[in-house]
């Protein structure tokens, strides 16, 4: 299927690994230019290099306020950026009493602040030209609370709350504000859950990724390539009249009925 953005700029923060690589790899397979954000500028270059098609990279810590504008301002060069793609490390897993107030901090910082400010630098190009993509990658737990994962919930829960006000607030001006729900996919991120399970359960790092992968309704865990077309459907012309949704990824581990 023809995406219809061929030839469009995007910004995919957190874009050289995990899941953010893989919405960037299919933007690039799109005919999409990506610029790859990443706080590794080795790592970063190296994921944009092997998108080819123009991809580059934009290093910078997207927690950082400052930093923040700097990765915006290079990014955009003398192109508009019409498509984003925001996405930041998870939060430390653990229970709710486990966290500091400077972890809720850091995490809401990064998380849920970082999200928004690139939405709203993005916003003036994108109303200029009466189009324009956000997609946020949030987690499936936004909508099912999963234990230990209260501080990311929290910061994301927020998140959601606030694009969902932003995305009613351009909806007529071409711009659409979704959000991707990952479940549990096999990335880097997912790894440090399950070891904390093996810790607290007194298993194998192995035996808790085997309970994980069971309790999904596909009985595995999610891909790469299971998320990043999703998230390039929603960049596309095709998901014009898309807009304010939560979009879970997941396999149907999510039993809610909404």
């Amino acid at each position: 299927m023809d995406l219809q953005i061929s030839g469009h700029k995007a910004l995919v923060l957190g874009g050289s690994q995990g899941l953010g690589f893989s919405c960037a790899e299919a933007l690039a397979e799109a005919g999409v230019e990506v610029v790859v954000n990443g706080r590794d500028q080795a790592r970063a270059k190296e994921a944009a290099d092997s998108l080819g098609k123009g991809a580059w990279a934009v290093a910078g810590d997207v927690s950082d306020p400052g930093e923040r504008k700097r990765i915006f301002a290079q990014a955009r060069g003398e192109q508009p950026i019409s498509i984003l793609v925001t996405n930041a490390g998870g939060p430390p897993p653990g229970p709710v009493a486990g966290h500091d107030h400077e972890t809720w901090q850091k995490a809401v910082e990064m998380n849920m602040l970082a999200a928004l400010d690139f939405a709203v630098m993005t916003l003036p190009d994108m109303k200029q030209a009466g189009f324009g993509r956000i997609v946020n990658i949030t987690s499936f737990t936004v909508r099912e609370p999963y234990p230990n994962m209260g501080l990311a919930t929290g910061v994301r829960a927020g998140l959601t709350g606030a694009m969902s006000s932003l995305s009613q607030e351009v909806a007529d001006q071409g711009i659409t504000v979704n959000n991707l729900l990952p479940g549990l996919m096999d990335t880097g991120a997912l790894h440090r859950v399950y070891a904390a399970q093996a810790r607290n359960q007194g298993i194998t790092e192995d035996e808790a990724k085997a309970h994980m992968a069971e309790s999904v309704p596909m009985k595995r865990l999610g891909r790469g390539e299971d998320f990043g077309r999703v998230c390039a459907f929603l960049c596309s012309a095709h998901a014009g009249y898309m807009t304010g949704q939560n979009i879970t990824v997941d396999g149907g581990l999510v039993r809610s009925l909404l």
